[in-house]
């Protein structure tokens, strides 16, 4: 009956028996046989070399992505309702040292060239002014869009063309790669992309997250950067072991595929009260005050967005049948 956020579901069981099972003797920090096989796992899935390392927190991954692409003196473009602009406490800024957020616009949180040039080209390249020296993405978006590939592509260029690094947030990239049918490599290096904070937490771990850097040069400053600022574990093989269960079998697309169904199934009963098409696990609805407490005085929890509109969020461990008495209510508004 909570619809509040995926963070508030239960962890996978495949993950914590895979924690379990990492309840053994071995190497301290990121030196143990699990981390060390992130790097080939995420390289097969990536269909190319990569680097990869763990993190506990995805404000921890965005922060230090950013920080390993963009200077003190730079500037990061952004959506102004992202997350980094938003809902991290300053961790970009604090992370880089001082690096300067310039927000873009874009319709459903998804930033377009046009969008990304109407900040950029309006700073004149002066000594006095922020320049911007990395765009950073959100799949899927605060609003639960998916970029496409030919979407994420177009900004890579622009990015590669002005030479400013490319991050994704991927907090919920697995429910992106499920909605678009894309490969996790068309959606990322292939168009661009530099790093990719690759979430795992909102789909089913306990305390996980990824940095995969397309770059692999890019490993080695993040990976002193994540000990200098505390998030270096010192038994990091139970995040790898998260990981790796994740990965196996393709369980990460498995959970988002059922976290996305069921934020259709919801989206079915909503009609025109949909505020953005849903192609993720979220679900915008417009509701007046009143049959907000309506439904939840019938037991079901969600976030109050903004006067009038209403979020939902549906997770891994949930399908149609468990959120059909939700639907339900929606309908009967």
């Amino acid at each position: 009956m909570r619809y509040f956020s995926d963070n508030a579901a239960p962890v996978c069981p495949a993950v914590l028996d895979a924690i379990g099972g990492a309840n053994r003797l071995d190497t301290g920090y990121d030196g143990d046989a699990l981390s060390r096989s992130l790097d080939a796992a995420f390289s097969e899935l990536f269909e190319t070399p990569v680097s990869a390392l763990w993190v506990s927190t995805g404000t921890a991954a965005n922060a230090l992505a950013l920080a390993a692409l963009c200077p003190p003196h730079g500037g990061i473009v952004c959506h102004r309702d992202s997350h980094i602009q938003n809902d991290e406490c300053g961790a970009p800024e604090f992370y880089t040292h001082g690096a300067k957020l310039l927000p873009a616009e874009g319709d459903g949180a998804k930033l377009t060239p046009e969008g990304v040039r109407a900040v950029a080209d309006a700073i004149v390249d002066d000594v006095h002014r922020v320049q911007p020296r990395a765009l950073s993405i959100t799949n899927a978006t605060e609003y639960g869009l998916a970029y496409r590939p030919d979407e994420v592509g177009v900004l890579g260029e622009l990015a590669r063309e002005r030479g400013w690094g490319f991050h994704m947030d991927g907090a919920r990239f697995a429910n992106a790669v499920v909605h678009s049918g894309a490969s996790p490599a068309a959606l990322t290096w292939r168009a661009g992309v530099d790093i990719l904070s690759f979430g795992f937490v909102k789909n089913g771990a306990l305390s996980a997250e990824a940095l995969v850097c397309f770059r692999p040069e890019l490993a080695g400053l993040i990976a002193v950067r994540r000990k200098r600022a505390g998030h270096l574990l010192s038994k990091g093989r139970y995040l790898a072991a998260q990981i790796l269960a994740m990965l196996k079998d393709d369980l990460w697309l498995a959970n988002a595929r059922a976290a996305n169904a069921s934020a259709v199934a919801i989206a079915a009963a909503a009609g025109g009260r949909l505020v953005h098409p849903v192609e993720a696990n979220e679900i915008f609805l417009r509701a007046t005050a009143e049959e907000a407490t309506a439904l939840r005085a019938q037991g079901f929890d969600f976030y109050d967005w903004e006067p009038g509109v209403v979020r939902l969020v549906t997770s891994w461990d949930q399908d149609a049948a468990t959120v059909a008495p939700l639907a339900r209510a929606i309908a009967a508004l």
